[in-house]
């Protein structure tokens, strides 16, 4: 059994496989295995959510019912249970996220590959996947040339298109295409926003800068969706976790009308009416900038961001504290696909089999960030590579065994 891809879905069906007895070779395009996971861990390694499973399962928008059927066997829980088998201790931090005791991927990632070399797994890096020669034996491009090889199965677990100096470079959609297998084009997902051109001098001075505790709002939001947290200033637009739980729908939005307007509350805890009222007090030989200190707690780059976006709000009170609590911001573009933190699009469900085996191609199956799914960050990409990995390794058990009959 050849399995293309040593990230967490590839590894964990090669686990699957080798729990029921099934050789099986591992190939990676880069030196080593699971460098995309590895970077994901830098800063702390999300690795679930702990909210209940039925709100966990709606953050695969309208991919839920496919998703539901892969968490229902690997859920957030179990994946915890799996963790804690390798000997990685977890906790639930105070946004419900489930993080290693020690934040960091690479101690889970050795333990794991250190069980799956005792099941016998064979790890091949430095192997580029590059389709199916005429005989429909598996391409690699190595450091040695080109070779292939005959496998009785075979899990493609390419990635998506992001991040593609890690190995996701979404190469394989052309060679599924030709193959007849149906295949969403890829987009980015919590991605980063164009805004369409900061001035010279909020974008020198605040590039990189955070905005914490604020609200983010499109059209058509309810009071969930309105959700309070962070984001990031950059060169060109705007990015960080708030726009992130938003980019599916932001997205959306850019692509059905050129560009679209958002609103942020700068100050979610304190009300319009009371902000007014502290703005109206006298400003004596106060500057603007000390005033909105002193009299709203605005400063910094929230205060630069105000004026940035609503200059013409600055003339009174009453206008001011409507704009700190609904600042339209204009987003024009996603950011490029390579720099998002993950990818929409990629092999249809619908192109596959309950076993996540492809219909055009039988014995070949797919799983992990390369299926057509997204979710926000919080641990949702994760958990859902880890239960579709799963599932094509049990899936996979099931057609060899029925092959030997």
């Amino acid at each position: 059994v050849a399995v293309i891809g040593a990230g967490p879905a590839g590894l964990m069906a090669a686990e699957v496989l080798g729990d029921a007895g099934i050789a099986v070779d591992v190939f990676d395009a880069m030196p080593s295995p699971g460098r995309k996971f590895l970077l994901a861990g830098v800063g702390g390694m999300n690795i679930t959510h702990a909210e209940p499973f039925e709100r966990f399962v709606t953050r695969y928008r309208e991919r839920t019912p496919e998703l539901r059927r892969l968490l229902a066997d690997f859920d957030a829980a179990a994946l915890r249970e799996w963790v804690h088998g390798l000997g990685i201790e977890t906790f639930v931090g105070s946004s419900q996220r489930v993080f290693p005791r020690d934040m960091k991927a690479a101690p889970l990632l050795r333990a794991w590959l250190q069980r799956l070399r005792g099941q016998g797994m064979r790890l091949h890096v430095r192997h580029r996947f590059l389709g199916w020669d005429d005989a429909g034996h598996l391409r690699f491009r190595t450091p040695a040339g080109e070779h292939s090889v005959q496998a009785d199965a075979v899990l493609l677990a390419l990635g998506g298109g992001s991040w593609a100096r890690l190995g996701s470079d979404g190469a394989w959609q052309p060679w599924l295409a030709a193959r007849g297998v149906e295949v969403a084009p890829l987009r980015p997902a919590n991605c980063g926003f164009d805004t369409g051109g900061w001035s010279a001098h909020f974008r020198e001075r605040f590039a990189g800068a955070p905005l914490k505790n604020i609200r983010l709002t499109m059209a058509g939001d309810d009071s969930e969706g309105a959700r309070i947290g962070e984001a990031v200033i950059t060169a060109t637009g705007i990015e960080g976790s708030l726009v992130y739980a938003h980019s599916a729908a932001l997205r959306e939005a850019l692509q059905a009308g050129g560009k679209l307007t958002v609103t942020l509350d700068l100050l979610p805890a304190r009300s319009e009416a009371a902000l007014a009222a502290a703005l109206a007090r006298p400003r004596g030989k106060d500057s603007l900038a000390s005033h909105l200190r002193k009299r709203a707690g605005l400063e910094g780059v929230k205060a630069a961001l105000l004026r940035e976006c609503a200059p013409e709000a600055l003339t009174s009170a009453t206008t001011m504290a409507e704009a700190i609590k609904a600042l339209p911001l204009t987003l024009v573009a996603t950011r490029p696909l390579d720099e998002a933190i993950s990818s929409a699009g990629g092999v249809r469900f619908e192109a596959l089999d309950a076993q996540l085996m492809l219909r055009a191609l039988p014995g070949v199956f797919c799983a992990g960030e390369m299926l057509d799914w997204e979710a926000p960050t919080g641990g949702y990409l994760l958990t859902a590579c880890f239960a579709s990995g799963r599932a094509a390794g049990a899936g996979m058990v099931r057609w060899l065994a029925a092959l030997a009959r």
